[in-house]
């Protein structure tokens, strides 16, 4: 091997190094502060338990330790971060406050370690930045939190695609097509894929493509719209997505077909069909895809791999079309809405009930 060459593969290993090693400095930074901010939440409640007139002396008591904080360490301590603090340890604080339990007769030593491990457990378990969980803490619904926290860490969203997915209502997108066992994994587990139904979701939110709710635009529009966002839309998909194919060509006795979209999901092991409607659902819209899913599990996919599913997305569409259409026993072919805007938390409530 040329010595340049061994050069020039020595240099790539070193930068490949160096950034693996400030990545891990990075993250080990940020865990330390989540951890200390917690530590400050906790200090600054118990301070608070002890005073008499509760939120008179709580006030105070953050007006005085942010100047203290500011002359000492700079900015970062003002009022409003030392009260995120606070909202943060009150959030992920599992058990009674120390107030409580002195009243069933425990030590205030005994108190404090008690305080102390259970800090120590809880910080183990922050895995993500201070700034997504300024966002968690803001989120009431428990469940809810849990399984923004769990799918941010998973899928490594950063702060933005956090606060997407929220506004987006992902989390009731989820919820609706689920039980209540379902729905309690959620937030114990975050998106498990099981089988095909579990991918589904409707409506789809796709605002990031750029195109207006009410302007006139064609499927090959809104087709290269979601290719010129591909990484976007796979993150509106869900876990597991891989790009297989854009218009992929299907034959048969000299009749040619073409698949909006081909995506093949690992998790699932199975290939994902997407058709593209700009208008109502028809019947036979989802013939077609019965079709296309037909082709794909005799002709493409392999024997170890699960059946083909098919998706419809459409503006709109009829739950009696697609009731009647479809076989009772249905599991590979679904028909979801679109939306090209991202609709107000109320509007979205309606769109899915």
């Amino acid at each position: 091997m040329p010595d340049k060459l061994k050069n020039s593969i020595l240099f790539q290993k070193a930068i490949d190094l160096l950034h693996s090693a400030r990545l891990q400095v990075v993250n080990q930074v940020n865990l330390i502060m989540v951890h200390t901010y917690f530590e400050m939440g906790r200090m600054i409640v118990e301070e608070e338990q002890g005073g008499k007139e509760r939120a008179e002396y709580g006030k105070e008591l953050l007006s005085r330790l942010s100047k203290v904080l500011k002359k000492e360490f700079g900015k970062g301590f003002s009022v409003d971060n030392l009260e995120n603090m606070r909202r943060f340890y009150l959030t992920y604080d599992k058990s009674e406050t120390l107030s409580r339990i002195s009243k069933k007769g425990i030590s205030e030593t005994a108190s404090r370690k008690t305080q102390i491990n259970k800090s120590q457990t809880l910080s183990a378990k922050f895995k993500l930045s201070w700034s997504h969980y300024l966002k968690l803490i803001r989120i009431d619904n428990e469940n809810e939190r849990k399984f923004y926290e769990i799918e941010s860490f998973k899928n490594n969203w950063s702060v933005r695609e956090l606060k997407r997915q929220y506004d987006s209502d992902l989390y009731t997108r989820l919820t609706l097509s689920r039980d209540k066992e379902k729905v309690k994994e959620l937030s114990q587990k975050g998106l498990v894929l099981k089988k095909p139904k579990d991918v589904i979701k409707d409506p789809y939110i796709l605002e990031f493509i750029g195109l207006p709710e009410k302007a006139s635009y064609s499927e090959n529009d809104l087709e290269q719209a979601i290719i010129d966002k591909l990484e976007h839309f796979l993150l509106e998909l869900g876990t597991g997505f891989t790009f297989v194919a854009r218009q992929q060509r299907i034959s048969f006795e000299e009749k040619h077909f073409r698949i909006d979209l081909v995506f093949y999901n690992r998790i699932l092991k199975c290939f994902v069909l997407v058709d593209l409607k700009i208008g109502e659902l028809k019947h036979q819209d989802l013939g077609q895809m019965q079709m296309y899913v037909n082709y794909y599990d005799r002709e493409v996919k392999l024997k170890e791999e699960n059946k083909t599913i098919g998706i419809v997305l459409c503006k709109d569409k009829s739950e009696s079309v697609v009731k009647y259409t479809l076989p009772e026993n249905n599991e590979q072919i679904f028909a979801s809405k679109y939306k090209t805007i991202l609709p107000s938390k109320k509007e979205l409530k309606l769109l899915i009930k």
